[in-house]
């Protein structure tokens, strides 16, 4: 089991804040299908004002280059994913066309 962090923003408006979150309580089953299809057993995202932190955990052989692919011909994912956007931001340091960064560990108890 392998375990990624992520980060990504959301435009900061109280009323969009707010309708992501409404989203996140009601995930289409094929956007979680999909997840759990990649080998993704475990996902949680958190928020703070605007910043939103995601805690993937994922098989060994988990890809997010193979995850993006069977997205990519998921018509549900995609409708999905361009609502999502709606509401999301990239980091100021994101390259074009990026979302959510991988983080990387710091510290470790």
């Amino acid at each position: 089991m392998t375990r990624f962090c992520l980060a990504l923003d959301l435009i900061p408006d109280p009323v969009l804040i707010a309708a992501y979150e409404a989203h996140h309580r009601a995930v289409w089953p094929e956007v979680l299908a999909s997840i759990r299809a990649a080998g993704i057993s475990d996902l949680e995202i958190y928020r703070v004002k605007h910043r939103l932190f995601m805690v993937l955990e994922a098989s060994d052989d988990f890809s997010f280059e193979k995850k993006a692919a069977s997205d990519a011909s998921n018509p549900t994912v995609q409708e999905w994913e361009e609502l999502m956007w709606k509401y999301q931001q990239a980091l100021p340091t994101a390259r074009p066309g990026e979302k959510w960064m991988l983080m990387d560990r710091i510290f470790k108890l």
